[in-house]
């Protein structure tokens, strides 16, 4: 039995979806304005692991990931470039696909652009109005009236007395009340605008992701995700609206990623400590990059914070490298394609127990170095094949391990290089011409290849 650690309820609670066998699941995916950080990988990532769990248990898993394509950043941007809006924002979902592709995430099954469900918007906003929920304002916009919503406050723990007593948002008068938060924005020169009863305008950011939930899955999900920091004031507000508009439960299971934090302090762009995923990933081996920031992104449990540095990022992919060198010296015999998993096996069955507990992947990751311990130990081929296709559930070990452990993107002409040197100092040694095996050794040290003597023979590795 899955169980989730559900926002909402503040504990874990037993999986049921709204349909047997089937899932209905939302993430508040980018507003792609610029390259995605690293702390945005860690949710995206975290998430990419829950859809292919939840598929490995036997899940028929819809999953949207929406995409912001009209927003203030995405405006200002723009302009500061020089640039059409459209031409930013395609530019920048491409290389969202190439990162999230480099990091070895799925597609989702559906991902929905906030410009492409206006009508949608303007749909659930009218209903908001009709019901007394939302309201016109003097300056043009259309603002949700917080105090009308009684549950306002229930995913945060947040009252709105509490609220307004710490109160610092400057003074809107056009606003009824200061909590009170925009649904649609009045057109101002200049700006992407759309047609609504109310006049021109664009959508507010809330309002964006409630109308693709229900255009995707109906009025109630079986689970939501985003990140921590999304709970409020996004969260709430899509709760707000979403249930005030259709007076039915708006999601049965909310997850959140904790924070990623950079050398233990949060990241903030006034500290300087902001890094893109691209950047991270040009300074790691070409290969092994993607996979090991993906392994570093999943060791911790998704409900930890996890700390960013040069070095913790090196040590996960040496343990990374532990299990491919494993796969190396023991060459699963069985395609992974065709591996079936059997549940029974005690190393199986413990990996899928604390999967099933709120996607325990700490724990996971302890079950799959156990696993590699075995194989090591009883050179197993069947182990081997299991320790690969666990991986492989969660995104990991997709790799050629022979490949990976080589790491680099060498031409297939400096690699045969490799191999020849390695096949002269095996000569050398025949031989007994030692100083030309080791000088041999030290040439390829000094490229940056570590050469490891075993019973099979000579293998090589990038440093």
């Amino acid at each position: 039995m899955l169980k989730i650690y559900n926002s909402l309820a503040r504990q874990k609670q037993e999986f049921t979806p709204i349909e047997p066998g089937k899932v209905r699941m939302y993430v508040c995916g980018l507003t792609v304005y610029d390259y995605f950080h690293i702390g945005n990988a860690r949710t995206l990532t975290v998430f990419d692991m829950v859809y292919r769990w939840l598929t490995t248990i036997g899940y028929d898993v819809s999953y949207v990931r929406n995409i912001t394509d009209v927003d203030d950043k995405i405006i200002d941007r723009a302009n500061k470039n020089g640039e059409p809006i459209d031409a930013l924002t395609e530019r920048m979902i491409a290389a969202m696909h190439e990162d999230t592709s480099r990091l070895g995430m799925k597609l989702p099954s559906h991902e929905p652009r906030a410009t492409q469900h206006i009508d949608g918007m303007l749909s659930m906003i009218g209903q908001l109005v009709d019901k007394g929920m939302a309201y016109p304002a003097d300056n043009g916009d259309v603002y949700y009236a917080v105090r009308e919503f009684a549950g306002y406050g229930k995913l945060s723990g947040k009252s709105i007395d509490d609220l307004r007593a710490g109160e610092r948002v400057a003074v809107n008068t056009a606003k009824r009340d200061p909590l009170d938060f925009v649904l649609w924005k009045a057109a101002k020169p200049h700006e992407p605008h759309w047609s609504s009863p109310w006049g021109n305008g664009r959508p507010g950011w809330h309002i964006e992701c409630s109308a693709m939930c229900k255009a995707q899955h109906g009025d109630t999900l079986d689970i939501h995700g985003g990140g921590w920091d999304l709970q409020f004031p996004h969260h709430e507000g899509e709760i707000a609206q979403s249930e005030g508009a259709s007076g039915k439960p708006f999601v049965n299971y909310w997850m959140h990623a904790a924070f990623l934090n950079m050398d233990n302090e949060k990241m903030s762009k006034s500290l300087g400590n902001v890094f893109t995923t691209r950047e991270v990933l040009n300074k790691l081996d070409p290969v092994q990059g993607g996979e090991t920031v993906r392994y570093f992104l999943l060791r911790g449990h998704y409900r930890s914070e996890i700390n960013y540095t040069w070095d913790i990022l090196q040590d996960a992919r040496a343990s990374l490298l532990s299990l491919y060198t494993a796969l190396r010296d023991v060459p699963p015999e069985v395609p992974p394609e065709d591996f079936m998993i059997d549940w029974n096996e005690p190393h199986a069955a413990r990996f899928r127990e604390v999967m099933c507990d709120d996607f325990n992947t700490s724990m996971a990751f302890a079950v799959l170095h156990e696993l590699r311990a075995e194989v090591n130990r009883t050179r197993s081929t069947q182990l081997s094949a299991l320790l690969r296709a666990l991986g492989s559930t969660i995104g990991l070990l997709t790799q050629e391990p022979g490949r990976f452990v080589q790491g680099g993107a060498a031409s297939d002409d400096d690699a045969a290089r490799i191999e020849a040197l390695i096949q002269q100092r095996i000569e050398a040694k025949k031989t007994r011409n030692f100083a030309e095996s080791d000088r041999i050794r030290d040439e390829l040290k000094a490229r940056g290849i570590v050469l490891e003597d075993g019973a099979g023979g000579t293998t090589w590795r990038r440093a």
